[in-house]
């Protein structure tokens, strides 16, 4: 331990800027300025030092002052006891430990918030590739550009939306791509899908539960609708939920309250909602399996997801994506597809819908050991139906439409790519107009 001698104010404050200083020990009269004075001007300079103040005078309301004011920790009467002097010295210096150790422990842990945040941004951007969320969410197609232009009206509100289309489409996808883009961005997002549970298992899990409700309930416990409060919540297969949950989940769309199993008290909450299903809810209606009070609440906007089979202008990007996601992961070096690869790609009907293009990607890669993925086992024979002719044009038009975007629209080098006459070329344009 260090300590440093002066004889006037002026000097002590010229000390303080140069030498960091845990204890100032100032005689209340010095010559240029009092010792209240100088701690006074020290917090300037270094507002952790402990300021202490000797006094030899018995009136000490100006010290009293200055020390409700925080310029002074303490004041010391003259004479005083050598032992109090170094015991109060000590606590002055642990207390001045204590500081410096919290201040650290307080930048410690604004920094460690500061990775934390830095980690949940890169996270949610991991989580947002896995998903698909980017900048370049395929939309190529008319009919995606049409899902999407929809889309855009019912983002930035809170609106119940249903989401309808074949397994495989992407409605999780689409749903958390409605909730990441809207409002409650920064609350939860949860999905259930309700196809997955029995009927008693799914209203705990919705709803939650009262201590003792049903043999195993050994604590109360709260149900997705309190957790998500705030955020949004995907019930996916919605045509499965038994018609007594139906019940309870319309009673939360209308006001937002609901009871846990087991209680009579009422609960409060503000979750959007967010329903898809893979059935046509008109059927299940006159098949008395789901009720039309509730479709009509869920129904609030509907949005239906067309198949893969209906865009197909969007399986080569589709395909090229999943592709730079499963090629590190399997280690394998392919970059792209032979023409050969790509045609039977745009010729097949995927049942599976995207959910299978995914699938029947990486087991391409599995068996690739080239630059190129080639057309093999790995893809099934495209069907031989009525619909071949209508098939060739539309996997035409595809063809035309990418060869244009690479292009930069001239027409010129687009038909002499395609091997085709710039007449040929504008007359297949026009038809695309109608």
């Amino acid at each position: 331990m260090r300590w440093f001698a002066v004889s006037s104010g002026t000097e002590a404050l010229a000390l303080l800027a140069r030498q960091d200083i845990a204890l100032i020990i100032a005689d209340q009269r010095m010559p240029e300025m009092t010792g209240a004075e100088l701690l006074e001007r020290a917090i300037e300079i270094n507002p952790n030092a402990i300021r202490m103040i000797l006094t030899g005078y018995t009136d000490t309301a100006a010290l009293v002052q200055a020390i409700n004011q925080g310029h002074i920790y303490q004041y010391i009467n003259k004479p005083w006891d050598r032992r109090e002097l170094k015991l109060t010295v000590k606590l002055a210096l642990e207390r001045y430990e204590l500081v410096m150790e919290n201040q650290r422990l307080l930048k410690e842990l604004q920094a460690a918030n500061e990775r934390l945040k830095d980690e949940n941004l890169l996270l949610k951007k991991e989580t947002d590739k896995e998903f698909g969320f980017t900048n370049t969410v395929v939309r190529q197609s008319p009919a995606m550009r049409h899902v999407f232009n929809r889309l855009d009206k019912v983002i930035d509100n809170s609106a119940t939306v249903l989401l309808t289309g074949e397994t495989g489409t992407g409605k999780t996808l689409l749903a958390h791509h409605i909730h990441s883009r809207g409002p409650r961005k920064d609350k939860l997002f949860i999905e259930q899908n309700c196809g997955t549970l029995p009927e008693t298992l799914l209203e705990s899990e919705l709803f939650g539960h009262k201590r003792g409700a049903f043999t195993g309930a050994v604590q109360d416990r709260k149900g997705l609708f309190e957790a998500v409060d705030g955020g949004t919540l995907l019930l996916d297969e919605i045509s499965e939920m038994s018609p007594t949950l139906q019940v309870k989940l319309l009673q939360v769309l209308q006001d937002g309250s609901f009871r846990r199993v087991g209680e009579s008290q009422y609960r409060q909450v503000d979750v959007r909602v967010i329903a898809a299903t893979n059935r046509d809810l008109s059927t299940e209606i006159e098949n008395g399996r789901f009720r039309s009070d509730l479709y009509y609440r869920l129904n609030v906007f509907p949005l239906h997801i067309p198949p893969l089979r209906e865009r197909i202008e969007d399986i080569p990007p589709l395909a090229e994506h999943c592709l730079r996601k499963y090629r590190h992961k399997l280690n394998r070096q392919a970059t792209g597809f032979t023409e050969e690869a790509l045609r039977d790609l745009l010729r097949y009907d995927y049942p599976g819908n995207v959910r299978e293009l995914e699938n029947l990607i990486e087991r391409a890669l599995i068996l690739s050991s080239g630059d190129l993925i080639e057309a093999g086992e790995w893809l099934p024979q495209p069907p031989s139906d009525t619909n071949e002719i209508s098939r060739l044009e539309q996997l035409e038009r595809v063809q035309i439409e990418r060869s244009l975007t690479i292009n930069n629209g001239n027409l010129k080098l687009t038909a002499k790519e395609l091997g085709i006459s710039r007449t040929t070329l504008w007359r297949r344009l026009k038809d695309y107009q109608k």
